[in-house]
């Protein structure tokens, strides 16, 4: 059948947080979206597209809400989304936590009310059986008047059950609404529905019971009386309709959830005594991150050998296949050894994700949360400002996106502004090459000297991110207190091999993304390079015998030299912090096109020649100073052009975004030249 005469139906995918909704949009749609066992992970929504029996279906992943009221970023984009295109969409699939069925009955029952057409699916009723909880869902199916699916998404089970609803169309809508409207406010509600021409009682009541009016009724509260606007008081209706659901749903799950009595306590439990406690817990926290690190240069050692040999191969064939000339120079002493620079960390980024990728799966960052909430408290931020600034150890832009999930105005501001302090994977490749520059091979107990300098920067990183956080506390002004309510997920088997195809498909696009830099990058710095003042670049066939000292980019790089040698950086250096304002990776294969096109030595590695590389009074280059003055720099500076987008996306707000960038340079530049001038 041809494309015209397929049949399309679009499909919303929504539930509570942390019930597995993105795990069965990846199945559903073979997407890789990144999944996690904590509340927050889709924090925008997803759309993937599938084919079914010659119909062609659109799903959209909402971001998770325990309510259609909106208390953050995230839950106002997901009612948003499920109020205002109810037009755009056939129906709502609703994923219920087997394990919380009485808490994903409540917006179970609003959306319904809202007049919607439903089907439902249970997941993880596996884990409810183990925990004790027998469902009875042929029961609950009647008593809801819905068809009701049942899957464990983690195992790929009920997907084609799913699949085969929606092609048949087994979605229902409430013939009799859940809510009955109050009789007091009643009156209200009937006015308002006929100035709008609404039907839906139901979609009236949430306008006046949101915190901020939705929709139509903005055009319509100017015209309500003094005696309509004491009625509306929002907190205090959603808290009539949220008892009088429960009061229906309390009977509901006392027909079709019965308990297994004297069932051994679960793993969870046990674990939990030991990953949540006040003491224990951080000790813990700190030997997974230890472990994590010392992985990374350990594992990581052998295929960065292996890359970095197959490139020198790489750049010495094409250096003598190729004829003499520009363009023997510009692919192997500019583009081959610019790209090599940034590809041999690959294995070490890939390394950190996964880790980091399975903590999240397992349910340990949900512990981490709650762990790190009291901690963070007197900084301004809450156990949920973690999950941004962990992410941030990967990338900073999905990162300050996921403080959509945070309520608290002033803290996701102040969330957003430190994020960028955490070290993201761009910065790995800076650290790890200057470490290996500064650092012996030797151990402390077994632990590499690298590993706990590394570490070390990681810390450096959140510590100043907390301390930029308490000073930014006294400047936001903030309106009421908020607390973490949350529930911790039970703890799963990580999925071994869907996280390591998700880290694979990141790390290349690390690659292609900072690849395609790296290569407009290492064009730009070979011409200005091979020639000079005095060169005549018209000829193209002429070859440079320009010195790589005397070339335009030697001259470029000494204008800065004033500037950046307080810093104990000599113009290679600077030309390397200029290339890596576009992303700071880009430092490393800047350094490594700088080293690889000079002519001295050219049998030597890059990391090499920048350790025997002297300036002109004999004093190394790549001294102890100088290299932990690279290394504080590149902590606190904020040297990314789509961080400074994303943050100014987020917060709406010019004056944030550039006190933010201020900031952060000035402390870099200022942070990096004490530690210089104290360490030489």
């Amino acid at each position: 059948m041809p494309n015209s005469a397929k049949k399309q139906k679009h499909i919303l995918l929504v539930g509570n947080p942390n019930v597995g909704k993105s795990t069965l949009f990846n199945l559903l749609c073979n997407k890789n979206q990144k999944t996690g066992n904590y509340a927050g992970v889709t924090v925008a929504s997803h759309e993937g597209t599938y084919l079914y029996k010659d119909e062609e279906v659109e799903i959209v992943d909402l971001p998770g809400s325990y309510s259609i009221y909106p208390t953050s970023e995230d839950e106002a984009i997901f009612t948003k989304y499920l109020i205002e295109e109810q037009e755009k969409y056939s129906g709502v699939i609703y994923i219920a936590d087997a394990l919380n069925l009485k808490r994903s009955l409540l917006l179970y029952q609003q959306i319904k009310d809202l007049g919607i057409p439903v089907l439902m699916v249970i997941n993880q009723v596996d884990l409810a059986e183990k925990r004790g909880l027998h469902i009875d869902s042929k029961k609950l199916s009647e008593l809801l008047g819905q068809n009701i699916l049942e899957t464990n998404a983690k195992k790929n089970i009920g997907i084609e059950e799913i699949r085969e609803s929606i092609f048949k169309d087994e979605f229902s809508v409430s013939d009799k609404p859940y809510f009955d409207i109050p009789s007091e406010n009643l009156g209200l509600v009937f006015k308002i529905s006929r100035q709008i021409e609404e039907n839906n009682f139901y979609k009236v009541w949430t306008l006046i019971a949101a915190d901020t009016y939705l929709g139509k009724l903005e055009s319509v509260k100017t015209q309500l009386n003094q005696e309509d606007r004491k009625c509306m008081v929002p907190k205090r209706l959603q808290v009539q309709e949220t008892i009088r659901r429960y009061q229906q749903i309390d009977g509901i799950i006392s027909q079709t959830i019965s308990k297994k009595p004297q069932f051994k306590e679960l793993l969870t439990e046990k674990l939990d005594k030991v990953l949540v406690h006040p003491v224990l817990g951080y000790l813990v926290f700190g030997i997974i991150l230890l472990t994590i690190f010392q992985s990374v240069f350990f594992i990581a050692e052998y295929p960065m050998n292996w890359i970095d040999a197959a490139f020198a191969w790489l750049s010495e064939t094409s250096r003598t296949w190729l004829p003499e000339g520009p363009l023997n120079s510009l692919i192997s002493d500019g583009i081959i050894p610019g790209i090599g620079g940034i590809v041999i960390f690959a294995p070490q980024i890939g390394i950190l994700l996964y880790f980091l990728y399975l903590l999240e799966d397992s349910g340990y960052m949900a512990r981490v949360i709650f762990l790190m909430d009291r901690f963070l408290r007197p900084f301004g931020l809450n156990g949920k400002s973690i999950v941004p600034l962990v992410s941030g150890t990967a990338c900073a832009i999905p990162a300050i996106m996921s403080t959509r999930n945070i309520e608290n105005v002033k803290e996701r501001l102040i969330t957003i502004l430190i994020t960028p302090f955490m070290t993201c994977s761009a910065r790995l490749p800076v650290y790890s090459i200057i470490i290996a520059l500064i650092f012996t091979d030797g151990t402390f107990f077994g632990v590499k000297y690298k590993a706990i300098a590394l570490l070390g920067m990681y810390f450096l990183g959140f510590a100043t991110s907390l301390l930029a956080a308490f000073i930014l506390k006294y400047f936001i002004k903030n309106k009421g207190k908020t607390f973490l309510v949350m529930d911790l997920p039970t703890y799963k088997m990580p999925l071994w091999r869907y996280d390591f195809k998700l880290v694979l498909g990141k790390v290349w696009e690390f690659i292609t993304g900072a690849g395609k830099i790296i290569l407009a990058v290492s064009v730009i710095l070979w011409f200005l390079s091979y020639f000079g003042p005095k060169d005549d670049f018209h000829i193209l066939e002429h070859h440079s015998d320009v010195k790589l000292e005397n070339s335009y980019l030697a001259k470029i790089g000494k204008q800065m030299e004033p500037v950046i040698s307080p810093l104990g950086y000599d113009w290679k250096m600077g030309v390397g912090i200029l290339t890596s304002f576009a992303a700071r990776e880009v430092f490393v294969g800047t350094m490594s096109t700088l080293y690889s096109l000079d002519d001295d030595a050219p049998e030597k590695s890059v990391i090499e020649k920048m350790r025997s590389d002297v300036k002109p009074n004999g004093e190394k280059v790549f001294s102890f100073a100088t290299g932990l003055s690279i290394l504080i720099f590149y902590a606190f500076a904020m040297q990314c052009i789509s961080t400074i987008a994303v943050v100014y996306r987020e917060t709406k707000s010019w004056k944030w975004t550039a006190i933010q960038l201020v900031f952060m340079s000035g402390l870099a530049y200022l942070a990096s030249m004490l530690v210089y001038q104290f360490f030489k």
